[in-house]
């Protein structure tokens, strides 16, 4: 993806951003922190800068008075079927219960709506209860481990299915 000049979109607005920007970088360093207060590491299944500059990879970033604020990615994978999976949702704590995770789900499943993608899986952990209630509230169910993903008691595995026309 070029992200060339880009207009920084204000207000909760959700745009591509490129990871290896130095905010998207210091975003992504917040993120694996409380991330790893959570969890051990091998319950942590974190994307690198490295890994969201991948083919396949498409990451946001929401922004605030031209703060960044969240991010959320997708990959698109094969390994398990055909489907995308969503990584990196993640608001800061400041600016958490603005309903800014659900503008970034939302700007994702679009994306992926418009490419064709059909499926769509993700993993998180059974001790962030906003992420769940909101991947329950935006039509995700629960189902087993995918890909290369393994049985984990701190792991809840979800997916939903676009409609044909969009999500």
């Amino acid at each position: 993806m070029d992200y060339g000049e880009q207009q920084k979109p204000l207000n909760g607005q959700v745009a591509p951003l490129d990871p290896a920007s130095n905010e998207a970088r210091a975003l992504i360093a917040l993120s694996d922190a409380y991330y790893e207060g959570l969890y051990p590491a091998e319950s942590n299944h974190l994307e690198s800068i490295a890994d969201l500059e991948a083919p396949g990879v498409f990451l946001v970033g929401c922004r605030v008075e031209d703060q960044l604020v969240g991010s959320g990615a997708f990959k698109l994978m094969s390994d398990d079927g055909d489907y995308a999976e969503i990584k990196r949702v993640f608001v800061l704590d400041s600016h958490r219960g603005q309903g800014l995770s659900r503008r970034i789900m939302s700007a994702l499943e679009d994306e992926l709506a418009t490419r064709g993608i059909g499926c769509i899986r993700l993993e998180t952990g059974v001790h962030q209860p906003e992420a769940l209630g909101l991947y329950r509230r935006l039509g995700y169910v629960e189902r087993g481990p995918f890909g290369a993903y393994r049985p984990d008691p701190l792991s809840v595995f979800m997916e939903k299915r676009l409609a044909a026309g969009g999500a």
